[in-house]
């Protein structure tokens, strides 16, 4: 489990809204995901004009959250670019757990 270094966030008009209508998570959520002890992996697989990471964690509710996001620097601050969050599927909470 890691903590990142960021200055804040860079939202996007789209994102900033799409997952909360399309997994109830609101904005508030994934920010308060990324004070908390996360673990983080590489997205090669949706990496492509630049890296996408996924950050794994528990929300201030203690529910398993998955955040797909990347890194934008701009005026010199380090941001976070949430792309998309959403709860994690038991499957994947037990992979995650163990």
């Amino acid at each position: 489990m890691k903590q990142l270094r960021f200055d804040g966030f860079d939202w996007d008009e789209g994102n900033a809204t799409k997952n909360l209508k399309k997994h109830g998570i609101a904005k508030e959520t994934v920010e308060g995901l990324f004070d908390r002890e996360l673990s983080f992996a590489l997205d090669p697989r949706h990496s492509g004009s630049e890296p996408r990471f996924l950050a794994v964690g528990r929300t201030d509710a203690n529910r398993p959250m998955l955040v797909a996001f990347t890194i934008r620097i701009k005026a010199s601050r380090r941001l976070i670019r949430p792309i998309s969050a959403r709860y994690m599927h038991a499957k994947e909470i037990a992979r995650y757990e163990s």
